[in-house]
């Protein structure tokens, strides 16, 4: 997507207006012009391209959309230009919505595919809105090629390459606890999600900053494939199922854009990466798991395993004392009945928490819906031979329980938010195409933004 923008101060003018100010552009363009705008019936709704009326060239273009201030207004206008470079003349705050949606239109998930060379490119002269809007859509693109990515070629230790190499790039440090290990140093469901699948499974950990900075700390969930596990999925449950590692994929995009802008913060990145996968040792309905933090767990399901794999790494995310506490899951289908598909749901008791990501959500048009922790649910969660079960037995609320299971292993001291969200597009909307997509990182940078710099 960032190949879609220049810097550069040269290119076809290109001007995006809201269809209101049409009547007033036209008065101000040459008699020849008006004349033709009259001959062709154009009527200030999309693309209009004007010619040079002495050599037949084009001149300038301006699309015309029903607002410059809605940031996906943009996001189909690559398709509709002829090829080129073209010159954004807006102001400098209009010029950042429209190169965003821009750029993220241009989107094309390629590597299995003979490249092609982007043949629309945007051109923006000032180069903090430049090096900004690159930076934004470099961590949304992190966020849709890794989910995206066929399984075979995004295993753990794929993620686990792909993290190091993050780490090297913004001079972090990068460390791993592979198979085996997890039972050593006392990660027991990580392991005992992944110990069934040939790609061992890996608490995966990278750290950046100033260690005497406010620590934030970011936990996704990176389960490579689900098949189930023995509880085993039907085809059309699993035919995404490389979508969840999705959690995974939002906290490294968000973390490129963090460590990119470079936010005053100690910076903590923990993924359990696993593939839940069916052998001879795989995980049973019915075994009992001794977690982390000592907590038993039934597994009542096995097919409910992220929350397992994240409440080792939430353990001991909160040894650290994090100020902010986040994880991104593809936890539940529960959640996407609640919401639908495209809307994803937070949970979080911290009211400031709660309050400043809502305006940092409708601040930078990054949609997030705050859903309740509600504590009369937790006995949906009680076992009679262990602590706790992994999942309620029924189908109702399942968001909300399986956002209480890991609130069991969070302190109630730290400020943590726990985000449940789809991580794929099921349909084509302006600069959103079908596929991997990245739901609230937006937001939450924005809410960081707000709250450390």
């Amino acid at each position: 997507m960032t190949q879609a923008l220049v810097h550069q101060s040269e290119g076809t003018p290109l001007t995006i207006l809201a269809s209101s100010e049409f009547n007033a552009w036209q008065q101000k363009q040459t008699t020849v012009v008006q004349n033709w705008l009259n001959a062709i019936s154009f009527e200030g709704k999309g693309v209009l391209l004007v010619p040079n009326f002495t050599d037949g060239k084009l001149e300038q273009a301006v699309f015309f959309t029903q607002s410059t201030e809605s940031l996906w207004a943009c996001g189909d206008l690559a398709s509709q230009l002829p090829d080129g470079t073209y010159l954004l003349t807006n102001d400098k705050d209009t010029s950042k919505l429209i190169a965003t949606s821009f750029a993220l239109g241009c989107y094309d998930f390629a590597p299995y595919k003979q490249s092609k060379t982007q043949s629309v490119k945007l051109a923006i002269a000032d180069k903090t809105v430049f090096d900004e809007v690159v930076t934004y859509v470099k961590g949304v693109s992190i966020v849709r090629d890794l989910v995206n990515m066929p399984a075979g070629d995004m295993m753990p230790q794929h993620m686990a390459e792909f993290m190091s190499d993050m780490a090297d790039e913004f001079s972090g440090t990068f460390s791993q606890i592979i198979g085996d290990e997890l039972l050593e140093q006392n990660y027991p469901t990580i392991h005992a999600v992944g110990r069934a699948s040939a790609n061992k499974p890996r608490l995966l950990d990278l750290r950046w900053g100033d260690e005497n900075a406010p620590k934030v700390t970011l936990v996704g969930k990176g389960v490579c494939f689900d098949s189930g596990g023995l509880d085993l999925k039907p085809a059309s449950g699993m035919r995404l199922m490389k979508k969840d590692m999705g959690g995974a994929a939002h906290v490294l995009g968000l973390a490129h854009m963090i460590m990119a802008f470079k936010l005053p913060v100690n910076l903590r990145v923990m993924i359990p990466a696993v593939e839940n996968a069916v052998s001879d040792n795989a995980l049973r309905p019915g075994d009992v798991i001794k977690t982390r933090k000592g907590i038993t767990v039934e597994i009542d399901n096995t097919d409910a395993e992220g929350r397992l794999v994240l409440c080792d790494a939430l353990a001991e995310a909160v040894n650290d004392k994090p100020d902010t506490l986040i994880d991104f899951a593809t936890l539940t289908g529960a959640c996407r009945i609640a919401l639908g598909t495209e809307l994803p749901g937070f949970f979080s008791d911290d009211k400031a928490l709660v309050s400043g990501l809502e305006a940092a959500a409708e601040d930078v048009q990054d949609p997030v819906w705050h859903l309740p922790l509600y504590q009369d649910y937790k006995d949906l969660l009680s076992s009679s031979v262990a602590d706790m079960t992994n999942c309620a037995s029924g189908p109702f609320g399942g968001a909300i329980t399986a956002a209480l299971y890991l609130q069991e292993f969070v302190d109630d001291s730290i400020s943590w938010v726990h985000f449940d969200v789809m991580a794929w597009n099921l349909r084509k909307l302006p600069g959103r195409p079908v596929g991997g997509e990245a739901f609230g990182v937006r937001a939450v940078l924005k809410y960081l933004q707000d709250k450390y710099q």
